[in-house]
């Protein structure tokens, strides 16, 4: 379960599912806030405007109200009898004069005037107030409290005795009224002889709201659930309102903003709007400010409700669209993203299994192609990958063939170098004897064959071994001479003849002299195949050259030639004209990077049937290999060199031993010989020695821990030490040789070179 977590955890569907989901639902959540937002925003201003467009409804039709109840009370006040009697009425309240008595009829005429006005229902309430004179108040509801109509109507009045004229609201035990004070003209004066107050219950509320109903009902959403209310903010009461229940009016009152701005006379009255949460969970947008009256009667404040719940509703029902929306995107997001998901991983899958075979080593594993995209492109390269590993397994194996069958070589030829050595110092030593010509002859023969043989196993061994590449100046000569004894046999067995043109004054190259000659035992192999594949018979021919600071080394041979089109395709990797198992087609690769790597150019050039050229340009250098100083000529009648001086002689090999126990013997050394390296060093402790000659590689006690164990007791004798090898020198034996500055011979090895080296190490 813990594996299944793991892989659906790291599985590249998930890594691209789960981050696509979060941010589909990012960006679901991201919409939703922003609409949201947005509609809230933009529905809150269109309910503001709708309550500033309902209460500027309010504010005209009361400002048409008064200016209505003006001209109406206004042409009552102008009739002839109202000023008559108020006139009248003004006298009988003044002192009596001789020339004026006093009318009562003046003072009915005014209560008969005010109750036919309450008879016509032109006012609720009618106050006249002469001007030197009690007030006549009259009302249609006989519980009306006229006497505080009377004192909340003195400011009012006030004002109209002043010949102002002034209208507004008031409220009167518990009701709304609009308020009308007038003043009264002299006839024939004009002068203010009283004044004239009408109350009219207010009903803008009802009106209001039927006037909404018809303007407003088509416009907008919230036109129905607009409502008024008029009330006493330091009471506490509603003075008057549209249909709203009791709690409601209690819930607006607790809501109602305790300060306004005291100045009536304000181009704008201030307002404040906000958000409320009434009776059911309603919401409302409220917009509260104040409404004239006098100080008498308390100021009055309103409030304008706007209902919301419309808007609320609808902002939920775009959001549940938006969600479902959102929702259903991403899941068919998911789902189109899981499609593709898949269509991309079930390639990558086929190919996961095709390098899970390719690591178990079937290299026969092939990918099926089902589109031309990127994915077609990278099922067929796999494809050609495993084609081309297939034919690399086949080079391998094979070039593991040839490794072992190098590495056999190179123990072969080692085990040579013993005898080798033995035959070519016994038949030196032979040539120096009086013999018969004819054995002379027959030595003189013995010792060149033996000199080719150590050349044949000394190039076998060159060939056969890995190294480290090592730069140093060389002689291109030298090496195709190596190359030519390596592969003298096969070019013989082939009918195929090798000439060489090697230039005598030939410059040196800085360069690896095993890399040089793969270079050409591969092209000369190459050519002896092609030659041996379509021909009987056929010759190569090798020539060096000095080309400026160049050395040139043309390769030409009598081959049936390279097509146009495989001449420019012959150095890349794993190109091979040759069945399969014959060729690995990495050797002309090899032998490109080889050369470049020295710094020169290869080039080839061919026609069919016309053989090829390889033309190989290395650039020369001034260095100069040391040159092995020339043989000592020996004074006449001089002792031999060796007399008087000891030599120890430690190596396995009984027939090496005797060969230059004889050779050091002529010269006259006292030599003695041991076939191991403990029974060296026992001797070594015994007897005092000049010089020491060991093997490297023995049983038991090897070369070098002869030296280390000598370097104990006696270290000024391995100042002395020479040793003898019949392998190549391994990079740490060479390190070694180097530091400590040791001689050592490789076998086989001539008598002159032998004794070059006793020489170089015995004491002046």
């Amino acid at each position: 379960m813990g594996q299944f977590k793991t892989k659906i955890l790291l599985s590249f569907r998930t890594k691209v599912i789960v981050p696509v989901i979060l941010v589909m639902l990012l960006a679901l959540i991201t919409s939703m806030w922003l609409v949201n937002r947005r509609v809230a925003a933009q529905s809150q201003m269109d309910a503001r405007n709708q309550l500033l467009a309902w209460n500027a409804l309010f504010q005209h039709m009361l400002a048409a109200r008064q200016k209505e109840l003006r001209l109406r009370f206004g042409n009552i006040v102008n009739e002839p009898r109202i000023k008559a009697a108020a006139a009248v009425s003004a006298n009988d309240g003044l002192p009596a004069q001789p020339a004026t008595p006093p009318d009562p009829a003046g003072v009915k005429t005014l209560q008969k005037f005010i109750a036919d006005l309450l008879a016509e229902k032109v006012a609720d309430v009618v106050l006249i107030q002469p001007l030197n004179g009690p007030a006549l108040v009259e009302a249609q509801d006989p519980q009306f409290k006229t006497g505080e109509f009377e004192t909340n109507c003195a400011a009012f009045i006030n004002l109209a005795k002043k010949g102002t004229e002034k209208v507004g609201l008031q409220q009167f035990g518990g009701r709304l009224y609009d308020l009308v004070a007038l003043p009264i003209q002299d006839i024939a004066t004009d002068e203010t002889i009283g004044t004239i107050t009408f109350a009219v219950e207010n009903s803008l509320a009802e009106e209001l709201q039927n006037a909404t109903s018809s303007q407003f009902a088509t416009s907008s959403q919230f036109a129905t659930g607009c409502q008024l209310v008029v009330m006493l903010p330091g009471s506490q009461r509603i003075i008057s309102s549209t249909s709203m229940s009791p709690k409601r009016q209690q819930q607006v009152i607790a809501e109602t903003p305790r300060l306004f701005c005291d100045n009536d006379t304000a181009d704008e009255p201030p307002y404040i709007i906000k958000d409320l949460l009434l009776e059911g969970d309603e919401h409302f947008l409220g917009l509260f400010g104040p409404l004239p009256g006098n100080e008498a009667g308390g100021k009055l404040t309103y409030a304008v409700l706007c209902s919301k719940e419309d808007w609320q509703q609808a902002l939920n029902a775009t959001q549940r669209v938006i969600f479902s929306i959102s929702l259903a995107a991403t899941a068919l997001v998911t789902l189109l993203v899981w499609f593709f998901v898949h269509k991309v991983t079930e390639p990558l899958q086929q190919l996961r299994a095709g390098v899970e075979a390719l690591g178990t080593g079937n290299f026969s594993r092939q990918v099926a192609v089902q589109s031309r995209d990127e994915f077609g492109e990278l099922s067929q390269a796999f494809n050609r990958m495993t084609e081309n590993l297939q034919a690399t397994q086949a080079k391998l194996i094979q070039s593991e063939k040839l490794s072992a069958v190098g590495e056999f070589v190179a123990g072969v030829a080692h085990e040579l170098n013993n005898p080798l050595t033995t035959v070519m110092g016994f038949s030196e030593l032979l040539k120096q004897d009086a013999l018969s010509v004819k054995h002379g002859e027959f030595v003189d023969m013995i010792h060149k064959n033996a000199q080719r043989c150590q050349r044949i196993v000394l190039a076998l061994l060159s060939f056969a071994r890995r190294h480290q590449p090592e730069r140093q100046p060389v002689s291109v000569n030298q090496i195709i001479e190596a190359t030519q004894d390596i592969l003298g046999y096969q070019m013989r067995t082939n009918n195929i003849k090798v000439t060489c043109q090697l230039a005598p004054q030939l410059p040196l190259v800085m360069g690896d002299s095993h890399q040089l000659q793969q270079v050409f035992v591969n092209i000369l192999n190459n050519a002896r195949q092609a030659i041996a594949t379509h021909q009987p018979e056929g010759w190569i021919n090798l020539t060096t050259a000095t080309a400026g600071p160049n050395v040139r080394i043309t390769i030409q041979d009598s081959g049936p030639g390279i097509t146009a089109e495989n001449l420019t395709k012959l150095f890349d990797p794993f190109f091979t004209t040759k069945g399969v198992g014959e060729g690995t087609g990495l050797g002309l690769s090899l032998c490109y990077g080889i050369i470049k790597e020295h710094g020169g150019n290869i080039t080839p050039s061919s026609r069919p049937g016309e053989g090829a050229t390889f033309l190989i340009e290395l650039p020369a250098t001034h260095e100069n290999r040391p040159a092995n100083p020339p043989p000592a000529v020996p004074e006449p009648n001089a002792p031999p060199e060796g007399t008087g001086k000891r030599v120890l002689v430690i190596d396995d090999e009984p027939t090496i031993l005797a060969m230059i126990s004889e050779a050091l013997g002529r010269l006259g050394y006292t030599v003695d010989t041991v076939t191991d390296g403990a029974l060296g060093l026992k001797l070594l402790r015994q007897s005092d020695y000049d010089i020491v000659l060991c093997d490297w590689k023995m049983p038991g006690l090897n070369g070098r821990q002869v030296y280390d164990r000598l370097r104990v007791f006696k270290p000024a004798l391995t100042e002395r030490m020479i040793f003898i090898t019949g392998d190549l020198v391994s990079e740490p034996t060479r390190k070694f040789l180097e530091a400590e500055k040791k001689i050592c011979l490789p076998k086989p090895f001539t008598l002159a070179e032998f004794c070059a080296a006793i020489k170089q190490v015995l004491p002046r």
